[in-house]
């Protein structure tokens, strides 16, 4: 798909699509949590609100929700801040993302890609994704922003 470059210096092995700006509870909510609030406010077109339903089923069967795994996986007392990032090698999950994206965009919401080498302390791990508590609070160690 091209959208992860691992030629430079510095390896890529993760990526968030996420909110450029941090949340009431000062963190930034991930892609599909934006989506799903414009859902829950009443503001997805019926084609929209479709993709939606659709793709969220595809993702809920196509790899584990941590929480599942482990009820304290988003803990805001055991793990705070802690995020999902998919790892660079799950293409089939990232490829379906940008539609999502185009959805945020339609009501302007901003949204960014973030990629990390290490982004932070590792709370769950399975063949597609992490979840990580962030180094410092922050977002991450950061190799790239778009």
């Amino acid at each position: 798909m091209g959208m992860i470059d691992n030629s430079g210096a510095d390896p890529i092995h993760y990526v968030r699509f996420q909110a450029v700006q941090r949340n009431q509870r000062g963190h930034f909510t991930g892609v599909f949590g934006l989506v799903n609030t414009l859902a829950k406010e009443g503001k997805l077109t019926e084609e929209q609100e479709s993709f939606r339903r659709r793709n969220n089923d595809w993702y809920n069967e196509a790899y584990p929700d941590p929480s599942t795994v482990d009820p304290t996986v988003y803990d805001h007392e055991v793990n705070p801040g802690a995020a999902a990032w998919f790892k660079s090698s799950a293409t089939h999950l990232i490829e379906r993302v940008p539609a999502y994206l185009e959805i945020l965009t339609a009501h302007g919401v901003e949204c960014r890609t973030v990629r990390s080498a290490d982004p932070g302390r590792v709370v769950y791990e399975d063949e597609v994704q992490i979840v990580v508590v962030p180094h410092d609070g922050a977002a991450g160690a950061v190799t790239r922003q778009t």
